[in-house]
C-alpha cells in the first residue's frame, strides 16, 4: 500500500505525453551519438540499424524507467510548468544515466564506460531533456 501511495504522488495521468517525448528525446540523442561514432547509419539502412540503436539505448531507457517515476518526472508538478518540469527531469536523468552506465559496465551489456562518455551522457542527456520539457510546457 505504501508503494502505491508513493507512486500515486509521483505519477500523474496527464504526464503521458511527456513519457513519449522523453523516450523519443533519449533515443534521438543516443542516435545522434551512435551515428557520430558509426555504430548506426544515418539514415538507418534497415532494421538492423534500428535494433542496434535500441540495444545501445536500452540501458539508459531502463535507467529512465526506474528513476523518472521515483524522482517525480511524471508528477502533477512536472505537468504544470517548465519551471517545475525541467529540474525534475534533470534530477531524474542523472540517476537514470548512472543506472545506464552501470549496466553498460557489466559483462552482459556491450559498450563499456569511459569517463568522457559518462560526462557526455550526463550533460547531453540533461540538456536535451530540459529543452524538450521547455518546449512541452509551451505546446503540450
Amino acid at each position: 500500500m505504501a508503494v502505491a501511495d508513493f507512486l500515486d504522488r509521483r505519477v500523474d495521468a496527464g504526464a503521458l505525453p511527456l513519457v513519449l517525448g522523453d523516450v523519443l528525446v533519449i533515443l534521438a540523442f543516443i542516435y545522434a551519438g551512435s551515428t557520430r561514432h558509426q555504430s548506426v547509419a544515418f539514415p538507418p539502412a534497415g532494421a538492423q540499424d534500428l535494433v542496434t540503436l535500441l540495444v545501445i539505448a536500452a540501458p539508459f531507457l531502463v535507467g529512465w524507467a526506474i528513476a523518472a517515476p521515483l524522482v517525480g518526472a511524471y508528477s502533477a508538478g512536472a505537468v504544470e510548468s517548465a519551471k517545475a518540469s525541467v529540474p525534475l527531469t534533470i534530477r531524474s536523468w542523472i540517476p537514470a544515466a548512472v543506472i545506464g552506465l552501470a549496466l553498460r559496465a557489466t559483462p552482459w551489456v556491450e559498450g563499456g564506460v569511459a569517463l568522457a562518455f559518462a560526462l557526455v551522457m550526463l550533460v547531453v542527456g540533461s540538456v536535451s531533456l530540459a529543452v524538450w520539457r521547455v518546449v512541452a510546457a509551451r505546446f503540450v
